[in-house]
């Protein structure tokens, strides 16, 4: 039988009018944009607002719920499941953890408050290739206004801050060995102290919010073990300000549960690829269209327990 982890997408691997052939196709894909305009009167069929900046964040949630769904229907039951960043968001409704209105009101608030935060204290951010982790944690520690951000896989890690304590970074993590330090299209230091202002309105936000039980593990991206209904809420705020460790993530996942089988719901293929460079012994596929739906039921519904 197999054993199936999700992985939920974080923001930056989104495409246009993604989803919307699942709308046309797959009546809990319907459900779950549709509940999207019940909440916040966001109309994630037209594509003007579906591709909107200010969107992004909960058409992600959106896309990934939806997808879930659908794979729930198709009597798929995931062992754990983990997400990066705002893919903790979904991976935590998909949980039960929250309900899904909820989390939509939510996470539109936690863009908006990122958003403030960024024009309060602009950043950047980059992605630092084949250089080990421990060495860029000791150089940027020695730098000014710049952080490790986001522990991808052994060869990956991104840094934030200030544009000209990234700029600075760059030169100094060249010279330690760095092969690239790519600048990513981004105004907003996510992961680090600059994020502290969004992080402070998301702690008086999440007071209002309902957490209920579930039982299938998520992992923390901040924490590396699973939520716990006592810490969800405090560590969802400090997510914000410190970095994701999403191949510690992956490593857990594998050594404290029998998952076999990764599928990464929502846009794109990032974590699928980043599983493939931490865990190359699972095998991996991605759900985010019609097709990517079409090949996981193929494979997988014949072998998974209904």
């Amino acid at each position: 039988m197999t054993n199936v982890g999700y992985l939920f997408s974080g923001q930056g691997s989104q495409f246009p009018e993604m989803g919307l052939d699942l709308y046309t196709q797959e009546p809990q894909y319907r459900a779950a944009l549709d509940q999207v305009h019940t909440t916040l009167g966001i109309d994630l069929t037209d594509p003007e607002q579906l591709n909107h900046p200010q969107n992004v964040q909960v058409a992600i949630l959106a896309m990934s719920y939806g997808i879930s769904q659908i794979l729930a229907a198709d009597g798929i039951t995931p062992q754990a499941m983990m997400g990066l960043s705002l893919g903790e968001y979904s991976a935590l409704v998909a949980s039960g953890a929250f309900q899904y209105p909820d989390a939509l009101a939510l996470v539109h608030d936690r863009s908006h408050y990122m958003e403030e935060a960024g024009a309060q204290n602009p950043g950047a951010m980059a992605a630092v290739l084949k250089l080990a982790p421990e060495t860029v944690t000791e150089v940027v520690a020695d730098l000014p206004d710049v952080y490790p951000a986001n522990y991808n896989t052994a060869s990956q890690t991104v840094i934030g801050g200030t544009t000209a304590g990234i700029a600075h970074a760059t030169l100094v993590l060249q010279a330690a060995g760095a092969k690239r330090v790519v600048q990513l299209p981004v105004a907003v230091a996510s992961h680090t102290p600059l994020m502290q202002p969004a992080s402070d309105q998301l702690q008086q936000r999440l007071q209002a919010v309902p957490v209920h039980d579930w039982t299938v593990p998520v992992i923390s991206n901040t924490t590396q073990v699973p939520f716990t209904a006592a810490t969800l809420k405090a560590t969802l705020t400090q997510q914000l300000v410190r970095p994701t460790h999403f191949q510690a993530d992956l490593e857990y996942l594998h050594a404290h549960t029998a998952v076999d089988t990764l599928i990464e719901i929502g846009p794109g293929d990032t974590l699928t690829r980043f599983a493939k460079k931490t865990v190359p012994e699972l095998t991996t596929y991605h759900v985010d269209s019609v097709a990517t739906l079409a090949k996981v039921r193929a494979e997988l519904n014949t072998e998974v327990s209904k």
